[in-house]
């Protein structure tokens, strides 16, 4: 999809993204809440027909000094206004009620594709930079849809009811037209309707003509907005490598490169929109004063009165606001169209992805069973490039493995694999299923949270006395009266500290096979050799270690090798 450029097919997509809602399982109560929208918007509408005829006889009690009539006409101005209050106050509640209600299914919905089958991990590392900021998708566009979705509609609703209803009125204020040109006299019936169909038609192409490119130009900007925060979010992140290379000056570089960029094209909208200001601006004020140019003629002549004539004004204003809708709200509409670009790019990624994986994966037989066993497997990356060929051997349940080889040979695709992590291989096989198996990376995840959570992460239940033991044996016994303590344990805890944690999920889980990606790397000797004694101890336990340090090989019983490709041991 090019930005900016829509066609049948953005239309249609665009429709089915909107449909989803509408033909779920809460179709029911929807279309409810848009019914009591519709209704309400409608009367609403019906209050200001009533308040354009009371323009005519509150103006022309005024003009003949009618006391009574005065008094009487604010009375019932107060009950129309009442009306239409309290319509468009309810109106604009069950909108915001839906938009809420329709946001929360949305939201369910995309969390549940972007976290199903990993593709949050898929999108990451396979897509090749394809997909942009999945978060701000879920958290930011879904609620700007559903909300700029509902007030267009509500609003387009409410300009086809005015129009509809006051386009009689004003036809019928409309007396006809007559000149003559060419030696003929010619009648133009109901010139009113024509001059407001004309003003808003000329006011809405110019509009179109002059904010078009505020399209394109604010969906770049959300992308360059994403990307200038992702650059501080990942400095953040990495603080402590950045300081230790003293990488502070290319940093600022960096983010002031980007931040350049937001910069310039920020420029480029505020000029589009300066524009499209004087234009907006421009036609609103000449709206005010135009029905008065076009009417005055019949009211100095005395053919209507001033009641009359404030009645013309009012009910010309009322059906050129809502021809000129698209007008008014192009600014917004421009934003929102960006916002739906957006979704369905991220939709179109993540079907893409979709197809892509599972197309590979279907190369790969995987079955479950009693030993690991890989026959004629073939491992490559994304690319199409091979990485690992002709792989096969057989772990027996028990057995304690280390697999060795250069860096980027291969070892942690191979895990990454087996994990059902890495797409892009095939041949066949068989492994114990996932409740029995636990895979630690060299980098273990910790969830925000209390330190409990992030202990029993991903098991999520445990007896605190044993939680406590644990952390003691695995070395972690001044955390452990911080069970309760919430914070980002990813940044508190020591890259030493949080492989510790992960062992002690090992002990609590108690799995039959253990896979560990370099999960000691950045412990000490002597509390690496503990932990894996320990690990070790465990009965019916099955290791897959991969690792480099020497001090490995006496907790296990056979080494795998990669070298140029294959597997040896």
């Amino acid at each position: 999809m090019v930005s900016g450029q829509w066609n049948r097919q953005t239309v249609k997509a665009l429709w089915q993204l909107t449909a989803r809602y509408w033909k779920s399982e809460e179709k029911k109560s929807a279309w409810l809440y848009l019914l009591g929208i519709v209704v309400l918007t409608m009367a609403a509408v019906y209050m200001t027909l009533l308040l354009n005829d009371w323009f005519n006889e509150f103006y022309s009690a005024l003009q003949n000094y009618d006391s009574g009539a005065v008094y009487h006409g604010l009375v019932r101005f107060t009950a129309i206004a009442f009306g239409h209050i309290a319509f468009s106050v309810y109106a604009y509640y069950l909108q915001q009620t839906l938009a809420l209600r329709w946001r929360r299914w949305m939201t369910e919905k995309y969390l549940s594709c972007w976290t199903a089958r990993q593709m949050f991990y898929r999108l990451e590392m396979f897509s090749g930079g394809r997909s942009d900021n999945p978060d701000q998708r879920i958290s930011e566009d879904i609620n700007l849809f559903t909300s700029r979705t509902l007030s267009f509609m509500a609003g387009l609703l409410r300009a086809v009811t005015t129009i509809f209803c006051f386009i009689f009125v004003l036809w019928s204020l409309s007396e006809p037209l007559s000149f003559i040109l060419f030696g003929s006299t010619f009648h133009v019936y109901g010139y009113l309707v024509w001059t407001a169909l004309a003003y808003s038609v000329i006011g809405t192409w110019l509009t179109h003509k002059v904010g078009h490119k505020l399209v394109g130009l604010n969906f770049l900007q959300q992308k360059l907005e994403a990307d200038f925060r992702y650059a501080m979010v990942r400095l953040r992140e990495t603080s402590e490598s950045v300081a230790f290379y003293h990488g502070e000056g290319e940093e600022k570089k960096i983010l002031e490169g980007r931040f350049h960029k937001l910069l310039v094209n920020t420029v480029y909208i505020i000029r589009k929109q300066k524009q499209l200001s004087w234009l907006t601006n421009s036609y609103g004020q000449i709206a005010i004063i135009f029905p008065f140019v076009v009417a005055a003629p019949r009211y100095l002549s005395r053919n209507i009165s001033l009641g009359g004539l404030m009645q013309v004004a009012n009910c010309f204003g009322k059906v050129q606001e809502s021809m000129s809708y698209f007008v008014d709200v192009y600014a917004s509409l421009a934003e929102w169209m960006s916002c739906v670009e957006r979704l369905l790019t991220f939709d179109e990624h993540m079907d893409r992805m979709a197809e892509e994986t599972e197309g590979k994966e279907k190369k790969l037989a995987r079955k479950e069973g009693e030993a690991l066993t890989l026959s004629h497997v073939n491992v490559s990356l994304p690319d199409g490039k091979p990485l690992l060929t002709g792989l096969s051997c057989t772990i027996e349940e028990g057995e304690r493995v280390i697999l060795k080889g250069p860096s980027g040979s291969g070892k942690s695709t191979l895990l990454r694999l087996l994990a059902g992590l890495w797409p892009y291989g095939e041949g066949e096989i068989h492994l114990p299923s996932s409740q029995n198996s636990l895979f630690i990376p060299q980098k273990p995840y910790m969830p925000i949270g209390t330190l409990k959570e992030a202990a029993l992460y991903p098991r999520g239940e445990g007896k605190e006395e044993e939680l406590k033991k644990l952390m003691e044996i695995c070395g972690l016994a001044s955390w452990a009266a911080h069970l309760e303590d919430e914070g980002d344990w990813s940044h508190i805890l020591s890259l030493g500290e949080q492989q510790k944690l992960a062992f002690v999920r090992i002990f609590l889980t108690r799995p039959r096979w253990v896979f560990l990606d370099e999960a000691t790397s950045a412990m000490d000797e002597e509390t690496e050799n503990r932990l894996y004694r320990l690990l070790s101890s465990l009965p019916g336990i099955t290791l897959i270690s991969v690792g480099h340090r020497s001090t490995l090989d006496k907790y296990h019983t056979r080494v795998l090798r990669i070298r140029e490709g294959r597997l040896e041991g």
